[in-house]
Protein backbone atom coordinates (compact mmCIF):
# COMPACT_ATOMS: atom_id res chain seq x y z
CA UNK A 1 0.00 0.00 0.00
CA UNK A 2 1.56 3.64 -0.92
CA UNK A 3 1.17 6.06 1.81
CA UNK A 4 -0.36 9.01 1.24
CA UNK A 5 1.80 10.96 3.36
CA UNK A 6 4.28 13.82 1.59
CA UNK A 7 7.70 13.14 3.39
CA UNK A 8 9.79 16.51 3.95
CA UNK A 9 13.05 16.51 2.02
CA UNK A 10 15.81 16.22 4.45
CA UNK A 11 17.26 19.65 4.75
CA UNK A 12 20.96 20.58 6.58
CA UNK A 13 21.50 23.26 8.81
CA UNK A 14 24.81 23.97 9.89
CA UNK A 15 25.46 25.24 13.99
CA UNK A 16 28.86 26.74 15.29
CA UNK A 17 29.39 26.14 19.04
CA UNK A 18 30.49 29.38 20.32
CA UNK A 19 32.45 30.35 23.77
CA UNK A 20 35.62 30.55 26.19
CA UNK A 21 37.98 27.63 26.80
CA UNK A 22 37.21 24.70 29.59
CA UNK A 23 33.73 26.30 29.15
CA UNK A 24 32.60 22.34 28.04
CA UNK A 25 31.96 22.94 24.19
CA UNK A 26 33.10 19.53 23.28
CA UNK A 27 31.62 18.03 25.92
CA UNK A 28 28.25 19.17 25.14
CA UNK A 29 28.75 18.28 21.46
CA UNK A 30 29.88 14.97 22.29
CA UNK A 31 27.01 14.19 24.74
CA UNK A 32 24.40 15.17 21.98
CA UNK A 33 26.33 13.40 19.16
CA UNK A 34 28.06 10.09 20.30
CA UNK A 35 25.99 10.17 23.82
CA UNK A 36 29.14 9.76 25.63
CA UNK A 37 30.65 11.50 28.49
CA UNK A 38 34.25 13.10 27.59
CA UNK A 39 36.48 12.70 30.67
CA UNK A 40 39.86 14.41 29.11
CA UNK A 41 39.67 16.29 25.66
CA UNK A 42 42.19 18.25 23.54
CA UNK A 43 41.27 22.14 23.89
CA UNK A 44 43.13 23.22 20.71
CA UNK A 45 41.32 20.68 18.67
CA UNK A 46 38.00 21.78 16.65
CA UNK A 47 36.14 19.24 15.40
CA UNK A 48 32.90 18.82 12.98
CA UNK A 49 30.12 15.86 13.82
CA UNK A 50 26.93 15.47 11.92
CA UNK A 51 23.31 14.50 13.16
CA UNK A 52 20.39 13.59 11.87
CA UNK A 53 17.43 14.56 13.95
CA UNK A 54 13.25 14.88 13.73
CA UNK A 55 12.03 18.22 14.73
CA UNK A 56 8.72 18.94 14.64
CA UNK A 57 8.16 16.01 11.44
CA UNK A 58 11.09 17.42 9.65
CA UNK A 59 14.05 15.90 9.30
CA UNK A 60 17.13 17.57 9.79
CA UNK A 61 20.90 17.22 9.55
CA UNK A 62 23.02 19.10 11.66
CA UNK A 63 26.27 19.97 10.35
CA UNK A 64 27.44 20.86 14.11
CA UNK A 65 31.18 22.80 14.55
CA UNK A 66 33.17 22.80 17.44
CA UNK A 67 35.48 25.51 17.56
CA UNK A 68 37.92 24.76 20.09
CA UNK A 69 40.90 26.36 19.88
CA UNK A 70 39.84 27.95 16.77
CA UNK A 71 42.35 30.94 15.60
CA UNK A 72 40.55 33.99 14.81
CA UNK A 73 40.20 34.27 10.90
CA UNK A 74 39.12 30.45 11.08
CA UNK A 75 36.16 31.45 13.01
CA UNK A 76 35.08 34.22 11.58
CA UNK A 77 35.02 31.82 8.81
CA UNK A 78 32.77 29.47 10.54
CA UNK A 79 30.51 32.49 11.44
CA UNK A 80 29.96 33.60 7.92
CA UNK A 81 28.51 29.81 7.29
CA UNK A 82 26.42 29.22 10.20
CA UNK A 83 22.65 29.42 10.03
CA UNK A 84 22.78 29.17 13.85
CA UNK A 85 25.32 29.94 17.08
CA UNK A 86 24.94 28.04 20.70
CA UNK A 87 26.59 30.98 22.96
CA UNK A 88 28.35 28.82 25.76
CA UNK A 89 29.55 29.90 28.84
CA UNK A 90 30.04 27.83 32.53
CA UNK A 91 27.63 28.64 35.27
CA UNK A 92 30.90 28.46 37.58
CA UNK A 93 32.49 31.66 35.51
CA UNK A 94 31.65 35.08 35.62
CA UNK A 95 34.37 35.98 32.85
CA UNK A 96 32.74 33.58 30.20
CA UNK A 97 29.24 35.01 30.12
CA UNK A 98 30.98 38.26 29.93
CA UNK A 99 32.63 37.04 26.47
CA UNK A 100 29.18 36.01 24.91
CA UNK A 101 28.71 39.58 24.28
CA UNK A 102 31.47 40.01 22.18
CA UNK A 103 30.73 37.10 20.29
CA UNK A 104 27.11 38.31 19.49
CA UNK A 105 28.09 41.38 18.51
CA UNK A 106 30.75 39.77 16.11
CA UNK A 107 28.03 37.07 14.80
CA UNK A 108 25.70 39.94 14.29
CA UNK A 109 28.53 41.91 12.31
CA UNK A 110 29.58 39.56 10.19
CA UNK A 111 25.66 37.76 9.17
CA UNK A 112 24.60 42.01 9.43
CA UNK A 113 21.47 40.45 11.09
CA UNK A 114 20.55 41.41 14.35
CA UNK A 115 18.23 38.26 14.31
CA UNK A 116 20.68 35.28 13.94
CA UNK A 117 19.39 31.86 15.69
CA UNK A 118 20.74 31.77 19.02
CA UNK A 119 20.52 29.60 22.21
CA UNK A 120 22.64 30.85 25.79
CA UNK A 121 23.68 27.55 27.21
CA UNK A 122 25.00 27.66 30.74
CA UNK A 123 27.26 24.79 31.38
CA UNK A 124 28.24 22.78 33.97
CA UNK A 125 24.67 22.46 36.02
CA UNK A 126 25.91 19.87 37.69
CA UNK A 127 28.65 22.23 39.65
CA UNK A 128 25.73 24.56 41.76
CA UNK A 129 28.17 24.41 44.56
CA UNK A 130 30.50 26.69 42.38
CA UNK A 131 27.70 28.65 40.70
CA UNK A 132 29.89 32.56 39.60
CA UNK A 133 26.66 33.65 37.61
CA UNK A 134 22.98 33.50 38.83
CA UNK A 135 19.99 32.44 37.00
CA UNK A 136 18.94 36.32 37.26
CA UNK A 137 21.70 37.32 35.68
CA UNK A 138 21.78 35.16 32.95
CA UNK A 139 17.98 35.70 32.17
CA UNK A 140 18.76 39.55 32.02
CA UNK A 141 21.26 39.02 29.29
CA UNK A 142 18.71 36.67 27.36
CA UNK A 143 16.04 39.89 27.67
CA UNK A 144 18.71 42.08 26.61
CA UNK A 145 18.91 39.75 23.41
CA UNK A 146 15.81 39.70 22.48
CA UNK A 147 14.71 37.05 24.23
CA UNK A 148 17.05 34.93 23.19
CA UNK A 149 16.63 30.97 25.05
CA UNK A 150 18.56 30.28 27.98
CA UNK A 151 18.95 26.93 29.64
CA UNK A 152 21.28 25.79 31.99
CA UNK A 153 22.83 22.24 30.81
CA UNK A 154 25.03 19.54 32.38
CA UNK A 155 27.21 17.80 29.86
CA UNK A 156 28.08 15.15 31.99
CA UNK A 157 24.54 14.21 33.24
CA UNK A 158 23.30 14.90 29.95
CA UNK A 159 20.78 17.31 31.20
CA UNK A 160 18.80 19.74 28.61
CA UNK A 161 21.92 18.62 26.04
CA UNK A 162 19.04 17.34 23.65
CA UNK A 163 16.92 20.65 24.25
CA UNK A 164 19.52 23.09 23.11
CA UNK A 165 20.23 21.81 20.04
CA UNK A 166 16.35 21.00 18.83
CA UNK A 167 15.39 24.71 20.22
CA UNK A 168 18.33 26.05 17.87
CA UNK A 169 16.84 24.22 14.90
CA UNK A 170 13.72 25.16 15.76
CA UNK A 171 14.90 28.91 15.28
CA UNK A 172 16.69 27.91 11.80
CA UNK A 173 13.79 26.29 10.45
CA UNK A 174 11.36 29.02 11.39
CA UNK A 175 13.79 31.60 9.38
CA UNK A 176 14.59 29.58 6.74
CA UNK A 177 10.97 29.36 5.87
CA UNK A 178 10.07 33.08 6.30
CA UNK A 179 12.81 33.97 4.29
CA UNK A 180 11.43 31.50 1.58
CA UNK A 181 8.34 33.00 1.79
CA UNK A 182 9.44 36.07 1.60
CA UNK A 183 11.40 35.16 -1.52
CA UNK A 184 8.54 33.80 -2.97
CA UNK A 185 6.87 37.10 -2.56
CA UNK A 186 9.16 39.07 -4.34
CA UNK A 187 8.76 36.73 -7.39
CA UNK A 188 5.44 36.66 -7.35
CA UNK A 189 5.01 40.80 -6.92
CA UNK A 190 7.95 40.68 -9.90
CA UNK A 191 5.91 38.50 -11.99
CA UNK A 192 3.17 40.50 -11.38
CA UNK A 193 4.57 43.33 -12.50
CA UNK A 194 6.60 41.49 -15.65
CA UNK A 195 2.85 40.44 -16.70
CA UNK A 196 1.43 44.19 -16.49
CA UNK A 197 4.37 45.88 -17.92
CA UNK A 198 4.28 43.50 -20.53
CA UNK A 199 0.17 43.46 -21.24
CA UNK A 200 0.95 47.95 -21.25
CA UNK A 201 3.43 47.17 -24.50
CA UNK A 202 0.92 44.40 -25.92
CA UNK A 203 -1.63 47.41 -25.68
CA UNK A 204 0.44 50.36 -27.28
CA UNK A 205 0.96 47.98 -30.18
CA UNK A 206 -2.42 47.22 -30.60
CA UNK A 207 -3.07 51.08 -30.59
CA UNK A 208 -0.28 52.05 -33.08
CA UNK A 209 -1.39 49.26 -35.31
CA UNK A 210 -5.35 49.98 -35.18
CA UNK A 211 -6.48 51.13 -38.43
CA UNK A 212 -7.92 54.67 -39.10
CA UNK A 213 -11.16 55.00 -40.50
CA UNK A 214 -11.31 56.09 -44.21
CA UNK A 215 -12.91 59.78 -44.30
CA UNK A 216 -14.78 59.65 -47.72
CA UNK A 217 -14.70 63.36 -49.00
CA UNK A 218 -17.64 65.34 -50.87
CA UNK A 219 -17.35 65.04 -55.05
CA UNK A 220 -18.03 67.91 -56.67
CA UNK A 221 -19.01 68.82 -60.14
CA UNK A 222 -17.93 71.49 -61.81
Amino acid sequence: MTSTLRLQPRREYHIVVLGAGGVGKSCLTAQFVQNVWIESYDPTIEDSYRKLIDVDGRQCVLEILDTAGTEQFSEELYMKQGQGFLLVFSITSMSSLNELAELREQIIRIKDDENVPIVIVGNKSDLEEDRAVSRSRAFALSQQWGNSPYYETSARRRANVNEVFVDLCRQIIRKDIQSSQERNLDQAINGRLGAIDAQGRHNGRLRNHRKRPKVKGDCVIL
